[in-house]
This record gives structure tokens, C-alpha cells and sequence, in this order.
């Protein structure tokens, strides 16, 4: 298995390549390194925004397309995915927990609902 670490919008991720274009290659998502930031990508660390998005991790085994100059060699060990995920909301929580703002809150909330859903679509406990 050829893998790779990509970064997808806030993410990152350990996949395989699947497809290389000229300019992007499609990846097969395997484990998460790097939960995505919760909130609205064109006005960071705003809380009044028209959107705050609630963003959730790729899925196992989702195709990405992925700009090459985001994808890097991987030669470390492969997590299991489900453990990857739970791992990764924990270190984005204790980092909002961290901040006292109140995008960090807003943000914090957000996640929340990202896990009930995880919870619901892996059968996962956080």
C-alpha cells in the first residue's frame, strides 16, 4: 500500500493514492491525522458569519481530489480509522478548550454536534 499524508481544506489525513491528474490526485482516506476547523473558511475566527460550518472529518475509504502540492510521502504506521477520528476530536477540543474567545466556544459547540453524528454513523464513544 503506497501511502500518503494530505491536506484537505483544514484537514489532514492518511489515504492511498488512487488516481494522479496533472494538477490533483484522488486519495483513498484511510486515517485522520488533523480534524478539520470548525466555522467559516472565508472569514476565520468570526462568530458572526451568515454560515458557521460544521465540518466533519472525511470518511474511510472516501475518495478526495487534492491538490499534489498538498500531498506528501507517508512511511509511519496506518491508525485504525475509528480510532484516528476519536483521537483527533480529542486533541481539537482540548485546543478550543484551551482559548476562552468566543470563537473558540462557537467552535467547540459546533464539534459537538459533528460528534453526536460520528457517534450515530460509527457507533463511536468519545
Amino acid at each position: 500500500m503506497n501511502l500518503v499524508k494530505a491536506f484537505y481544506k483544514t484537514g489532514a489525513y492518511i489515504g492511498e493514492v488512487d488516481q494522479v491528474h496533472t494538477e490533483h490526485q484522488v486519495i483513498r482516506i484511510k486515517s485522520v491525522i488533523k480534524h478539520p476547523e470548525q466555522g467559516d473558511l472565508h472569514n476565520p475566527k468570526q462568530v458572526d458569519v451568515p454560515f458557521f460550518h460544521e465540518r466533519k472529518a472525511l470518511a474511510f475509504n472516501e475518495r478526495a481530489n487534492i491538490p499534489s502540492s498538498m500531498v506528501k510521502p507517508y512511511d509511519g504506521e496506518l491508525t485504525d480509522y475509528n480510532e484516528s477520528l476519536i483521537e483527533s476530536v480529542k486533541k481539537l477540543e482540548e485546543k478550543l478548550k484551551a482559548e476562552d474567545s468566543p470563537f473558540h466556544q462557537k467552535c467547540f459547540e459546533a464539534l459537538q454536534g459533528v460528534k453526536r453524528e460520528y457517534e450515530l454513523m460509527y457507533n463511536l464513544k468519545f
